[in-house]
C-alpha cells in the first residue's frame, strides 16, 4: 500500500533541520527498499526547506507511522504535524520525475 506523509517544519527550525539532515539521509538510504519518492517541501523560489513529503509503499498504517517515528527529523521535533495519508497510484510518470529540477 502506499501511503504519503506530508511534514511541515516547525518555524524557525532551520539550524535544526540542517543539524538533523544527515541523520535522516542515513535513515532514508536504510529505508531505501520502502521509498517511492521523498524530498523537502520549499517555498517558491526554492531558497528555503519547509518541510519534507515521503512517499512509501509499505504493508499496512502501522509501518507508515512506524516509519514516520523513526525518522531522525520526527525524534528531534522538527515538525509542527504530521498527515500521513493512504493513496492510490492512478498515474505514474517516473520519466517526468526524473527530469524535474
Amino acid at each position: 500500500m502506499l501511503y504519503a506523509i506530508y511534514c511541515i517544519d516547525r518555524a524557525h527550525a532551520g539550524s535544526l533541520r540542517t543539524d538533523t539532515r544527515p541523520a535522516h539521509v542515513d535513515y532514508l538510504k536504510s529505508q531505501s527498499d520502502k521509498i517511492v519518492l521523498a524530498g523537502a517541501t520549499l517555498t517558491d523560489d526554492g531558497g528555503t526547506m519547509t518541510g519534507s513529503m515521503i512517499i512509501i509503499s509499505v504493508p499496512d498504517r502501522a509501518a507508515a507511522e512506524t516509519f514516520s517515528a523513526n525518522d531522525p527529523f520526527t525524534a528531534a521535533g522538527l515538525f509542527s504535524s504530521v498527515a500521513i495519508h493512504r493513496m492510490r497510484k492512478a498515474f505514474w510518470g517516473p520519466e517526468i520525475g526524473d527530469a524535474a529540477e
